[in-house]
């Protein structure tokens, strides 16, 4: 029953307690990112139906433009291939590409070619560096975007000028081009960039953001005013909305899914790369040689004597219960006749000294420290006692 008690008293084994204290800071961390993911689902959750959709009257649809150019004599008309938009290309039509990046390499490069020689305008609208650099030749797309949405024109661009400030914004630009307009500039980059055609009267035209075109923010700022001087300098819109039905989107070239996915994930995924490693880094237990620890409980010499001897007696390990006392006692011996302790296991350095120390005996001093192991257990006490009074022996003066 004592036996028992003590080992239910000292179990090391955690208890549920324990395991909710050491683990609750975990759980409320999931829980939170639990709460904050369910957050944020639930505030993105409102679809954005129509999206720069000339035919939508949804919040980010782009009907209300078209209705304005429509009072203005402006006719727009939807286009979901890029043959049509191709076909509809000329000097007095506007072509809007709602989603550039949509684009295949091999759509881009022949919807360049079409726009080119068409003498017309194109307005790019959030071309990224995927479509920006072949659909416009010489404008690079920086990967960070804008800080801010409502922005100056700081541009000689009349449209620009006379429309003040515009939620622009979103990709910023740079050019090679002498010739072309850099409007709306965010940490002096552009977010609206106009490029003429070379020699010939069309340009093209490059949002960094569709904010101007939405229908609910076009009575913001000077929206409305930039949008229409923008799209109405031809009497006739062509609004691209690049579909993934089109054959065209089926041929040549496909993106991989590091190109679909945007700059700003990429980033993301890289910064949550780091924080894991330096939270690793941080939370390692073990830098070098391990440090002591006290134990829960004290435990007595004898107490540990004790439990060693009966698990010796459990195994019938006779063997090594003698060489651990032969061993012990040959170390406090040593010392004792002026024998180094490095050479207190050598039978020619000890017995000796000991034989010299109590004037003979040598052979069963031999036996006692260096002999074989007793065969039952009154021979191993039987040797207990032997050394212990070979012991008190030496120690006599």
């Amino acid at each position: 029953m004592t036996t028992g008690a003590t080992l239910s008293a000292t179990s090391t084994s955690p208890t549920a307690r324990q395991v909710w204290t050491r683990t609750r800071g975990i759980v409320l961390a999931v829980v939170l990112i639990l709460v904050a993911a369910v957050a944020m689902a639930a505030v993105r959750s409102q679809t954005r139906h129509g999206e720069l959709d000339p035919r939508s009257a949804d919040p980010y649809g782009s009907r209300a433009v078209a209705e304005l150019l429509a009072d203005r004599g402006v006719s727009t008309r939807v286009v979901t291939s890029l043959d049509a938009a191709r076909a509809a290309a000329g000097p007095d039509t506007t072509l809007l590409v709602a989603v550039p990046d949509l684009l295949t390499h091999r759509q881009q490069s022949r919807l360049h070619s079409a726009t080119t020689a068409s003498g017309g305008r194109t307005v790019l609208v959030a071309a990224g560096s995927w479509s920006v650099e072949r659909l416009a030749p010489g404008v690079i797309a920086d990967p960070a975007t804008s800080n801010g949405t409502t922005l100056a024109p700081d541009c000689t661009l009349p449209e620009a000028r006379r429309a003040g400030s515009a939620d622009t914004g979103g990709i910023r630009y740079t050019t090679t081009r002498l010739d072309a307009d850099s409007c709306y500039p965010s940490e002096r980059l552009a977010t609206l960039l106009r490029v003429p055609a070379t020699g010939k009267s069309g340009d093209t035209v490059i949002l960094g953001a569709p904010d101007i075109l939405y229908n609910k923010r076009l009575d913001k700022q000077g929206n409305a005013s930039l949008a229409l001087q923008l799209l109405g300098s031809r009497p006739h819109l062509v609004w691209y909305l690049p579909s993934l039905s089109d054959t065209m989107a089926t041929d040549g070239e496909r993106k991989s899914i590091l190109d679909l996915l945007p700059s700003g994930w990429l980033w993301g995924t890289l910064q949550l790369f780091i924080a894991a490693a330096l939270a690793a880094f941080w939370r390692a237990r073990r830098f070098g040689p391990l440090v002591p620890e006290k134990l829960p409980v004290a435990i007595r010499a004898s107490e540990s004597v004790e439990g060693r001897a009966r698990l010796y007696r459990k195994a019938d390990a006779r063997d090594r219960a003698a060489a651990a006392l032969r061993s012990t006692t040959r170390t406090r011996l040593a010392p004792l006749v002026g024998v180094p302790v490095a050479q207190a296991h050598s039978p020619e350095a000890l017995l000796p000294a000991l034989s010299a120390h109590l004037h003979g005996g040598g052979q069963t001093l031999d036996s006692l420290l260096f002999g074989p192991p007793p065969g039952d257990d009154a021979a191993l006490i039987a040797l207990t006692d032997q050394l212990d009074a070979l012991e008190r022996e030496v120690r006599r003066p």
